[in-house]
């Protein structure tokens, strides 16, 4: 388990990132009657009409974008009741309309500035989390400059990556997607994160103590709140994309086969999912019980633990749950979703092998090199099977070191990094990819073959996160929702406008192909007769051609991902 989260950390926690955006305040408090919670301001001089929108219950003001001027961003609005204090720890509540409006008096709302992210988590120990608001819950809205006069546009909603502990979504900017291609809106989501989105015990069966999941409860409200409103902003709710990186993939994943399916998106995107364990409520009990401890509740029932941790300061919850993080001798030490029972109802897994998954068109991949258990840490192949997947038995992981024979590879950390990366990433379109094709055509999977520019803190060619560099202006994530972008080269921005071109060509059409760049490759779809995928590759030197091509799937590979997924109960995945 531990080695898939320190393989979500980015290694440009490092870098130095003075200078980057800091928090932003809100405008003024508001009483619940129980906490407070930070509102929007007013915004006194609306005037113009192209960036305003009225949603029924207040109107938001909208921000002209100085760089990209035919895209318009609403920053920060609610899609959810303020998770604060007695709600702490509990399910999403849907946003209480009266009250914002009752709130607003008539004034046109502030959308201008980016809203308070989430409470952060840490994974070094070198730099704590604890930045952010518990007031967190919502979306940043990208439009191009006409969507209300248009309507009807395709909408794909974003959720970030970040092992479930840390992210920013303005680290993720998405001004340049719509300056591409003015036929999308983009939803990027904020959800609660850490302890905060996925503290769990199994007495949250009885809600009164608390909830499971809550973090995903949110993303499912986001998506609840943009079926009921993207009209206005001049988004289709029929044709509505769910997308996601890393954590956000695992999401989009567990989406996909929760025990509560309907019409809240027709479309996925799912980039580099982890395929981390999903543990029970039980085995979550050891995590439960270190952290409140360091939170200083470790008295009493856990009705009396949970009102404490929730008049808990959240600088206490914060090193609690870092603390948590760096106990090895926890076996499951991640605040991640876990198997209910009742939302998650089994490992998606599992559920995809047996068409338990909705059923709509999936674009699916992975990068070339990943792994998430890195060598440096565990240093030998059954180390780290066992530090990921806590289940495994000595025979499981002599199975597993049987399918990967060190005569198949060119060395030894060669053969650590597939064993690891099979299991802990790279299987994932084969498990995900062939069901899904079974009921769907438009299936497409992807080899991302680009790595970071040298000297760019990657000791691996092609690693985690890596498309999500390019994509995103050369971001990286930094501490405490701080973030920082490399300048990118004109060959690097015009791979990117290629890679951008096939995701919002499938956002718009479930084909990546209809509305590709004239350059690039027809990307051909994937199935279990024909495993073939697109291996996204930036041409080095010229801007005017493309370097991705199809290739088949490997045999071998597919045969050694036959055997992982066939391990998906025992990985708990």
């Amino acid at each position: 388990m531990l080695g898939a989260i320190f393989g979500l950390l980015n290694l440009a926690l490092f870098k130095d990132f003075s200078g980057v955006l800091e928090q932003i305040p809100l405008g003024p408090t508001g009483d619940l009657g129980y906490a407070t919670y930070q509102g929007n301001q007013p915004y006194p001089n609306a005037v113009d009409s192209r960036t305003t929108v009225d949603l029924g219950y207040v109107t938001y003001q909208g921000k002209l974008d100085e760089e990209y001027p035919n895209t318009v961003v609403y920053f920060g609005i609610r899609y959810a009741e303020p998770p604060v204090g007695y709600r702490r720890f509990r399910a999403t509540v849907p946003l209480d309309t009266a009250r914002v409006t009752e709130q607003a008096n008539g004034e046109v709302i502030d959308a201008t500035e980016p809203p308070n992210f989430c409470i952060q988590g840490s994974l070094n120990p070198l730099q704590p989390g604890g930045a952010g608001s518990e007031d967190c819950l919502h979306v940043n809205i990208y439009t191009p400059l006409d969507a209300k006069e248009r309507g009807n546009l395709p909408v794909m909603v974003f959720i970030h990556g970040g092992a479930f502990l840390f992210g920013n979504p303005l680290a993720w900017p998405f001004e340049h997607w719509i300056e591409q291609s003015q036929e999308v809106i983009i939803v990027s989501v904020y959800y609660r994160l850490a302890s905060f989105g996925f503290l769990a015990v199994p007495e949250f069966t009885n809600s009164t103590y608390g909830d499971f999941n809550v973090g995903l409860k949110d993303q499912r409200e986001a998506l609840r709140w943009v079926q009921s409103n993207i009209g206005k902003f001049g988004g289709n709710p029929n044709e509505v994309t769910v997308a996601g990186h890393s954590a956000g993939a695992i999401s989009t994943e567990l989406h996909m086969t929760v025990n509560e399916r309907g019409p809240l998106f027709s479309r996925a995107i799912v980039q580099s999912v982890v395929r981390s364990p999903l543990p029970t409520p039980e085995q979550q009990r050891p995590l439960f019980e270190f952290y409140a401890a360091e939170a200083k509740c470790s008295t009493g029932s856990v009705e009396q633990k949970m009102d404490c941790l929730r008049n808990a300061d959240i600088s206490e919850l914060s090193v609690a749950q870092e603390a948590a993080f760096l106990n090895f001798a926890l076996e499951y030490r991640a605040f991640s979703p876990i198997v209910d029972g009742v939302l998650i109802t089994g490992h998606p897994t599992t559920k995809f092998q047996g068409g338990d998954f909705a059923h709509v068109p999936l674009l699916i991949g992975t990068t070339s090199n990943e792994t998430l258990a890195p060598e440096l840490f565990y240093q030998t192949i059954p180390r780290a099977l066992k530090g990921t997947f806590p289940l495994l038995t000595a025979t499981d992981i002599e199975e597993f070191l049987q399918q990967y024979p060190l005569d198949d590879f060119d060395s030894s950390s060669h053969q650590y990094q597939v064993a690891t990366g099979e299991s802990t990433a790279r299987c994932t379109p084969q498990a995900m990819g062939i069901p899904s094709s079974r009921y769907v055509n438009e299936t497409w999977t992807y080899r991302y073959n680009t790595p970071i520019p040298p000297n760019k803190f990657d000791e691996i060619p092609v690693e985690h996160a890596d498309e999500i560099w390019m994509m995103f202006r050369g971001t990286y994530n930094g501490p405490n929702g701080t973030f920082a972008f490399d300048p990118q080269t004109a060959v690097e921005r015009a791979f990117a406008s290629e890679l951008i071109a096939y995701w919002l060509s499938f956002v718009r059409t479930s084909n990546p192909n209809t509305y590709k760049l004239p350059k690039s490759p027809v990307w051909k779809t994937y199935n279990e007769p024909s495993p073939v995928r697109m291996v996204l590759m930036q041409e080095p030197y010229s801007t005017i051609m493309s370097g991705s091509y199809m290739e088949k799937q490997p045999a071998l590979e597919t045969t050694r991902c036959e055997f992982v997924i066939s391990k998906a109960e025992v990985c708990q995945n």
